[in-house]
Order: structure tokens, then sequence, then C-alpha cells
């Protein structure tokens, strides 16, 4: 069983986080938008594919 050295595995970690490719705070941001404008994209669609169900619904029962 291998022996548990803390402080070999901070010198790891602080390896590995060495070679990680941060993005630029533009690719950031921008990255961001895309990611809340998809996500309102998919709010409105999946909000008409409702209401054009809900309408189907009530002209198939009769209802409201």
């Amino acid at each position: 069983m291998a022996k548990l050295d803390p402080a070999q595995y901070v010198r790891d970690v602080r390896t590995e986080v060495a070679k990680v490719t941060w993005p630029s705070r533009k690719e950031t941001l921008i990255t961001t938008g895309l990611v809340l404008a998809m996500s309102a994209l998919a709010a409105v669609f999946f909000l008409v594919v409702d209401q054009v169900i809900a309408l189907g619904m009530r002209g198939l029962f009769g209802m409201g």
C-alpha cells in the first residue's frame, strides 16, 4: 500500500495546475455571454412549445 505524503501531494497538484491553460478574461466573458444567450433561447423555445401543447390540449379536451 502506498504511503500518503501530504507535502508530495501539494507539490504534484501545483505541478499539474501549472500545466493548465487558463482562458483569458475576454474568452471567459464571451463564453459566459454565449451560455446565457443559449439558456435564454432554450427557455423561450420551451415556453413556446409548452404553450402550443397547452393550446392543443385545450382544443382537444374542450377545457379552458
